[in-house]
């Protein structure tokens, strides 16, 4: 079967695929779930999904936050029962039930990892079903067979034998791509299988699902940055409110219409930046240093002022940020806020100077997951909060209502539990903590990483409004097109250094890039 790029997409016609020369396909697609409901108590998840998937095709499917893909995945692997449609492999009805799934040849890669740190790499590729004979379990056929699955997708230098959590998290990630190859998946569902990748790690894993491509598998490919889609992807489905809504080959979609078709809303620009008149120098920085990573950063951002801040991976980007925040310990330099030189050794020191920062991480350094919305806004807050030594609940509650509001956190209360909250929302809640303090200077590491693109330019036009409000802004990010579209200027940083300050009329791609990659310009 041809598998070029976009040789073969599905069509509003269930029954068949069209190839470029417009002749029809006799033999079954590999996937066809057709007409999927499912509903939970108080909400209908999917509203009669059809798609078709065929062999050797990487499919796209993108939706913001709700729109329904987790729960597809989720029916398509036997975790969900649907309520209504069906699901064929190679035209045979799937039963139910996540062995029948896995038997059948589909495997899901979530998010978050499904593999056991302290078990060997051969044991999480075989997981339940070890090779054994006479209920001996066969360790050297085992290895042997994890050899063949690791080296398609170029581990062969992984023992099959050591531990897998000793393993970097990229690898990890092929792992779980292995695992599928080890269960003889014809069907492989990726989710997001880049959120905690760097871009070196994120190319070896194109090359893979290419390849993967090339021997016939059918991929599922879910993800949040559409520079990913349009780079992989031979066509897209787009999902909102549970339904599909439009189906395509890459080559008829542009990013725009993909966008709109996500969101339901014209977008006259992605990118909400506006011209604002900046005021004084809110924060000043001085060669300062924080070993081994970051080695010398000057720089100064007004009032009103949205500053970016570029760089590959290890360049330090969040470096930066943490050693003006108090969280990394200073080498040399200074840091100035509104003109006075001030000693910050510790995070709390720099709420306190009227800094706030946001992690890149917001699972792990941002939120407290199995707290409240409100106990999440008033982190930062509680001694503002507190009268005699106890911090008031009236007061707490307030506080957590109006960031919800002001941020458009889509929750029952502020009382639901934080974890269970979309990504979009999550992040939501950090920009309300980090407001609450209302600071002169607040620093926003990834402030879109992980979301989709509705909650995106939701927390765009929130960052432009907290410069139009007079907090000087600061943003690192690894995607070219936020930074280039919302910044007023953008800093580059190369090998622990701020290289070069490059205007908001003169940045594109290209200049970041050259500055990026070899700390001088073209």
């Amino acid at each position: 079967m041809n598998s070029e790029r976009g040789s073969e997409v599905s069509t509003g016609n269930p029954h068949h695929a069209v190839t470029n020369a417009g002749s029809t396909v006799a033999a079954p697609p590999l996937l066809r779930m057709e007409g999927i409901v499912k509903s939970f108590p108080g909400v209908k998840a999917l509203r009669g999904v059809s798609l078709e998937l065929q062999a050797g095709h990487v499919m796209a499917i993108v939706g913001e936050n709700g729109a329904g893909k987790s729960s597809l995945i989720k029916t398509l692997s036997g975790a969900y029962e649907p309520d209504e449609g069906t699901i064929e492999i190679n035209g045979q009805p799937l039963a139910r039930g996540t062995h029948a799934a896995i038997d059948a040849g589909v495997a899901v890669i979530y998010q978050e990892l499904s593999l056991v740190n302290d078990m060997t790499v051969a044991e999480n590729l075989f997981l339940g079903r070890m090779p054994s004979r006479s209920g001996l379990v066969l360790r050297k056929r085992a290895n042997e067979m994890a050899r063949t699955a690791l080296a398609q997708v170029g581990l062969e230098g992984v023992s099959p034998s050591m531990r897998l959590g000793d393993l970097p998290l990229n690898k990890r990630q092929l792992v779980e791509v292995a695992k599928a190859l080890a269960r003889d998946a014809r069907i492989l569902v990726m989710d997001e299988p880049t959120a905690a990748l760097q871009r070196e790690d994120i190319a070896n894993l194109y090359a893979v699902v290419r390849r993967l491509r090339e021997t016939g598998m059918g991929i599922i490919f879910i993800s949040h940055h559409l520079e990913e889609v349009f780079e992989l992807a031979d066509s897209a489905v787009v999902m909102r409110d549970g339904a599909t809504v439009g189906a395509r080959a890459m080559a008829q979609w542009t990013e725009q219409d993909l966008v709109q078709a996500m969101v339901a809303r014209n977008l006259d620009s992605f990118y909400p930046w506006e011209p604002r008149d900046y005021g004084p120098v809110m924060l000043e920085v001085r060669n300062l240093a924080s070993p081994p990573v970051l080695r010398s950063a000057s720089f100064s951002v007004r009032a009103g002022e949205i500053v970016g801040v570029a760089g590959i991976a290890g360049a330090g980007r969040t470096e930066l940020l943490k050693a003006i925040f108090g969280a990394l310990p200073l080498s040399g330099g200074e840091v100035l806020i509104r003109g006075q030189k001030v000693s910050i050794g510790s995070p709390a020191q720099g709420v306190r100077n009227g800094l706030v920062y946001t992690s890149e991480d917001r699972k792990l350094e941002g939120l407290v997951l199995d707290a409240s919305i409100e106990e999440n806004v008033a982190l930062s807050s509680l001694l503002a909060l507190a009268t005699g030594g106890f911090v008031s609940n009236t007061k707490k509650r307030k506080l957590a209502q109006e960031a919800s509001t002001r941020f458009g956190v889509r929750a029952s209360s502020v009382m639901q539990i934080t974890g269970n909250l979309s990504g979009g929302n999550q992040q939501k809640v950090i920009l309300g903590r980090a407001t609450a303090t209302q600071p002169a200077v607040i620093m926003l590491d990834e402030p879109t990483r992980g979301i989709d693109v509705g909650a995106k330019t939701e927390i765009y036009a929130h960052m432009v409004s907290m410069a139009r409000a007079g907090a000087a802004v600061i943003m690192v990010s690894s995607e070219l097109p936020e930074l280039l579209g919302m910044s007023d200027r953008v800093l580059v940083m190369y090998r622990g250094n701020i290289v070069t300050e490059i205007p908001r009329d003169k940045a594109d791609s290209e200049t970041v890039i050259q500055w990026a990659t070899t700390g001088v310009g073209a």
